[in-house]
């Protein structure tokens, strides 16, 4: 008996706005990193392992928490998503705009 073939998570939103189609390039490139927290705040179907192994990946899922704890009622109404572990941190508007 063969093992299933595990595809990974498709991305929702890097591939409309950076034509990223992979979490790894996702990762590796600094267009696509800016948008990173995006994507792991309405995907919840990220591989949350993977991306937390990466400095940039464990970033994009800090900031997408804080986020997630400061409007979770707003983005159940637009995307209903699991929850995300609360992070009380501060959302700093400036930080969201990564190089």
């Amino acid at each position: 008996m063969s093992n299933p073939v595990v595809h990974p998570a498709p991305l929702k939103l890097l591939p409309a706005y950076t034509g990223c189609t992979s979490l790894e390039e996702a990762l590796t490139h600094p267009r696509h990193r800016a948008i990173l927290w995006l994507e792991v705040l309405f995907n919840d179907q990220l591989d949350e392992a993977t991306l937390v192994q990466h400095p940039s990946g464990r970033e994009a899922y800090d900031e997408a928490c804080r986020w997630y704890t400061q409007f979770r009622s707003l983005i159940h109404f637009i995307a209903p998503r699991s929850p995300l572990p609360a992070h009380d941190g501060p959302i700093d508007f400036g930080s969201t705009a990564h190089s």
